[in-house]
């Protein structure tokens, strides 16, 4: 498992000339100790989640995820952390860990909601080594420059000790498309 931070939340159009409505929202997990990213596509009600608490700013009523931390803490239990445990079919998964009484419980859950739940609990986040090998990016800076490049390029993929295939790289185009759609000069300026 490797720790990561919430970097920011993005939002992409699928057509410039179309409304918000048609947006795409990302949260982008950077690696703690490296130049990794995750980025996970979440809807626009969990991406105000995730912001508004990283902004610091607080709501008269509380929102969804305000209810659940008020229900674990109810319950006695306390968050230990949220992990992206899995990703299947263009979707990601993840598990809240929660400390109960002398034990742990493992509570399946959308990414999306986890982190929208560990920003409003302080919780560690972590992503399985192999996600990140499947679905992550690195963005190195060209030496002596402020530009920012994808880590590697175009052609033949491989993971590990295989190459990807067509079906999995196909999987993942709509990350790609994304990914591609990116100002990368704007990277790491800006966080919401």
């Amino acid at each position: 498992m490797l720790e990561m931070t919430i970097e920011s939340i993005r939002v992409g159009l699928m057509n410039p000339q179309l409304t918000r409505l048609n947006s795409q929202y990302v949260v982008m997990l950077k690696e703690k100790t490296a130049e990794r990213y995750l980025p996970i596509f979440i809807g626009p009600a969990e991406a105000n989640a995730i912001a508004i608490k990283l902004r610091g700013e607080s709501l008269p009523r509380p929102l969804t995820h305000d209810l659940l931390q008020s229900m674990v803490d109810a319950l006695g239990a306390t968050v230990d952390s949220i992990i992206v445990n899995d990703l299947k079919n263009d979707t990601f998964y993840a598990k809240i860990i929660l400390n109960v009484g002398d034990g742990q419980m493992e509570i399946d859950a959308r990414p999306s909601d986890a982190l929208a739940l560990a920003v409003r609990v302080d919780a560690p986040i972590f992503a399985d080594e192999a996600i990140l090998d499947k679905a992550g990016i690195s963005l190195d800076r060209a030496e002596g420059t402020d530009e920012l490049t994808l880590e590697g390029g175009e052609g033949e993929l491989e993971h590990k000790d295989r190459k990807i295939s067509d079906d999995e790289l196909g999987k993942l185009s709509a990350f790609s498309d994304f990914i591609d759609g990116l100002d990368l000069e704007d990277f790491g300026k800006h966080k919401s």
